[in-house]
């Protein structure tokens, strides 16, 4: 995706982040990146399938929707 897309990326790392393993930085490969089951059950729960894979156009919807999301709670007045 964030070669046919580039401007995804900032919107791809910070889901990354967000995903990121618990304590990633004590067990090889020491990348930050989500539990196998972890992303196994969003994709169960959004496909019924744990293997499936979302499109390009799926998941660019889905990145800026959780960016829309994070920036209104951060907006100031929100409760």
């Amino acid at each position: 995706m964030a070669l046919r897309r580039p401007r995804m990326i900032p919107y791809l790392l910070r889901a990354g982040w967000a995903f990121r393993a618990r304590d990633w930085y004590r067990r090889p490969p020491f990348v930050p990146v989500p539990p196998r089951s972890y992303m196994e059950w969003r994709l169960e729960t959004a496909y019924g399938d744990p293997h499936a894979t979302p499109t390009i156009d799926e998941l660019e919807r889905y990145l800026m929707w959780t960016a829309r999301m994070r920036e209104q709670m951060t907006r100031p007045g929100h409760d």
